[in-house]
């Protein structure tokens, strides 16, 4: 299937020709679907938090917070043309419709307006606009991240994506003076987003009295997949090379293992609000933190009793803990074990990252959300799914992903180091059969693409998790030019 030049090439791209046929095994055979059990529901899999538990959390985490390294990490390297959909369309062929209509209508409530206006000859025509405003003849918007786009008008100026982070990183992810932050950005924009923090940073530590810490990666070439023909062999360019594809966020996992910090919180670039509507997400941001830390000294207490010989008492007690907080149950009775299996067994399930996950109300975006599943050796845990996961032909697997209560608004914070304070390799704690394939097509020709399991549920697989529900006014992301115009927006 491979010749001496196509194994070179699988080589330079930093991958090998074991991996490679591995995938092609993925794109014949399929990944296997996600076992739902039922979904997670308040006090079923989902914490509700009353004002004092609210209060209490922000409060511990408060008091550990300047012993701990902490650090917000965003993945910001997707292009933002699907926010453009529409534009683009009115651009090239004229076709209009209601959100086109609504753009040009309330152009000047667009943060970027002045900016654009800047730019545009006398007289522009809405065409001449579209123009201006996705190509390079202007703003270039069409071409730019999401993290680099003006979102939000202020009385001082309008503010970038990557603003607004710098702004969160200030109230929650600041120890010591120093708020440290992560963008995984593509190479093509990593000086971009350079020149703009270089030219606002110094205005925003005068604003908060702090210092920053800013790092950036980029998705790695080994990361990539190869594309596939529909009948599942290896798809040529036209020089007969193969084609090799960015696998998705999942592909981030390697950017999030090199990161050292005891506390890791992750957002998307696009979920940010203006500051009048920013304390609920610090307020919640503090507390998942404090219910991170509580549950962390448990488990770090259970692993290092489970260093000796442990009583019956104890070992009872932790069956009830991995059951009741972690939602963890076990493939058989543990009644049938020793006291030696189950000590391991306890040992495997509480030595692994963890994750607090914040999860929405469902009102009906499209996306994963929270669910008990049955895992590879029989086992039932916490997972995010995704709807590419279930079986939608399976009428039991679809209602219970139809009626489910919450929806996953990538809003987590994660341990990523055991109770000796080891980093944890996480690349041994994803599900590598949670993979996606999707269809593709490369100058006119029709090709399969597959995408690396997801940083926040195949990725993740193998984590300790919790999931608790935080208020909607969290979870606001852009996922249209239009969203800017909303309320929570402007």
């Amino acid at each position: 299937m491979f010749s001496e030049n196509d194994i070179a090439q699988i080589q330079s791209h930093g991958t090998d020709l074991k991996t490679v046929n591995q995938q092609i095994k993925h794109f014949v055979d399929g990944f296997p679907f996600m076992k739902l059990e039922k979904a997670a529901t308040v006090n079923s899999g989902i914490t509700r938090l009353s004002e004092l538990d609210l209060a209490k959390y922000i409060s511990l985490f408060e008091k550990e917070s300047s012993t701990l390294s902490l650090l917000k990490f965003v993945p910001a390297s997707g292009a933002a043309t699907r926010m453009f959909k529409a534009l683009f369309g009115f651009l090239e062929n004229g076709k209009s419709d209601k959100s086109t209509d609504q753009f040009f209508e309330r152009l000047t409530d667009f943060a970027f307006f002045n900016d654009l206006s800047a730019l545009l000859p006398q007289n522009a025509d809405h065409k001449t606009i579209a123009d201006y405003f996705l190509t390079e003849k202007g703003l270039d918007y069409g071409n730019l991240p999401k993290g680099l786009l003006k979102f939000h008008p202020y009385e001082t100026g309008p503010r970038t994506p990557v603003e607004e982070h710098l702004v969160e990183a200030a109230h929650y992810a600041t120890g010591n003076g120093v708020a440290k932050l992560h963008f995984t950005v593509s190479p093509e924009h990593k000086n971009n987003f350079n020149d703009l923090i270089t030219k606002v940073l110094e205005s925003y530590k005068t604003k908060f009295g702090i210092d920053y810490t800013i790092t950036f990666s980029e998705q790695k070439s080994s990361t990539d997949t190869i594309a596939v023909n529909p009948d599942n062999t290896p798809f040529r360019e036209k020089d007969d090379s193969l084609l090799f594809r960015p696998a998705g966020h999942g592909a981030l996992l390697e950017n999030l293992n090199a990161i050292s910090a005891d506390i890791v919180f992750i957002k998307n670039i696009d979920n940010v609000v203006p500051d009048r509507l920013k304390q609920t997400t610090f307020d919640y941001k503090k507390a998942l933190a404090g219910i991170l830390l509580e549950y962390q000294t448990k488990i770090f207490d259970y692993l290092k009793k489970l260093q000796s010989p442990a009583s019956d008492s104890l070992l009872e007690e932790i069956a009830v803990f991995l059951e009741n907080e972690l939602c963890i149950l076990p493939e058989k009775e543990l009644s049938s074990l020793s006291n030696e299996e189950k000590s391991q067994y306890f040992i495997t399930k509480l030595n692994r990252p963890i994750r607090v996950c914040g999860v929405v109300p469902n009102t009906g975006e499209p996306g994963g959300g929270p669910f008990w599943c049955k895992n590879a050796d029989n086992t039932t845990s916490l997972q995010i799914v995704e709807s590419a996961q279930v079986d939608m032909d399976n009428a039991e697997q679809k209602s219970i992903f139809n009626n489910s209560t919450h929806f996953n608004p990538v809003d987590l914070i994660c341990s990523l180091k055991d109770h000796l304070g080891n980093a944890y390799d996480l690349l041994n704690f994803r599900d590598p059969k949670t993979g996606f394939i999707t269809a593709k097509s490369k100058d006119g020709k029709d090709l399969k693409a597959q995408e690396l399991p997801g940083l926040w549920n195949g990725s993740m697989a193998d984590w300790n998790t919790f999931f608790v529900e935080v208020p909607l006014i969290t979870f606001n992301p852009v996922k249209t030019v239009n969203d800017l115009l909303r309320e929570e927006h402007q």
